[in-house]
C-alpha cells in the first residue's frame, strides 16, 4: 500500500492506494481519523493522478472521479456505498432515502452505520447524506468539514 497526504479546505486527508486503486481517503483529524500504517510506503508519484483529481474537486473544477477504486466491505455496505455514489453532485438526501433506494426501508440505522464506515470520503459522497429532519449528522472529518463540502458543491452545482 502506498500513501500521500492532501491538504484540503476541509482538513488534511490521507489517500492510500493498493494494486487495484484508491483504497482509503480519510481525514487525519476528526472522530474517525485514519492514521498512517508503518507498513505503508509514502509515494507521492504513485498518488499524483488521484490527488490531481481531488484537488480539481476541491477547486470546483471536477464533479466526478475517474480513477479506479479498491473498496472492501460487507455486501450491505457495498450496496449502501453504491447508492451513495448515485447521489448527484450538490444534492442532499436522507439516510431514509438511501434505505428506500436499496430496498431496505426499515434499515435506516444500518444505512447510517454503513455510511459511517465509508473508506473513501468525498469520492463515495457520504457527506451528501443528512438526517430526515435535514440536520447534519456525523462525519469522519467532523460536522464543520461536512458543512464545507455541502456548501462547496451547492455553490458550483
Amino acid at each position: 500500500m502506498k500513501y500521500d497526504l492532501l491538504d484540503t479546505p476541509t482538513g488534511t486527508m490521507i489517500a492510500v492506494i493498493d494494486e487495484v486503486g484508491l483504497r482509503h481517503l480519510n481525514y487525519q483529524q476528526g472522530p474517525k481519523a485514519l492514521t498512517i500504517d508503518a507498513e505503508w510506503e509514502h509515494d507521492p508519484e504513485a498518488l499524483a493522478p488521484y490527488l490531481t483529481q481531488l484537488r480539481e474537486y476541491f477547486s470546483g473544477e471536477r464533479k466526478a472521479f475517474s480513477f479506479p477504486l479498491s473498496v472492501t466491505g460487507t455486501e450491505f455496505q457495498q450496496k449502501v456505498w453504491r447508492a451513495l455514489c448515485a447521489i448527484p453532485y450538490g444534492k442532499i438526501v436522507s439516510y431514509r432515502d438511501i434505505a428506500r433506494l436499496i430496498g431496505r426501508p426499515s434499515a435506516v440505522r444500518a444505512v447510517g452505520a454503513a455510511n459511517g464506515r465509508n473508506p473513501l470520503h468525498v469520492v463515495i459522497p457520504c457527506h451528501r447524506v443528512v438526517a430526515t429532519s435535514g440536520a447534519l449528522t456525523g462525519y469522519a472529518g467532523g460536522l464543520s468539514a461536512k458543512q464545507k463540502l455541502l456548501l462547496l458543491e451547492q455553490k458550483r452545482r
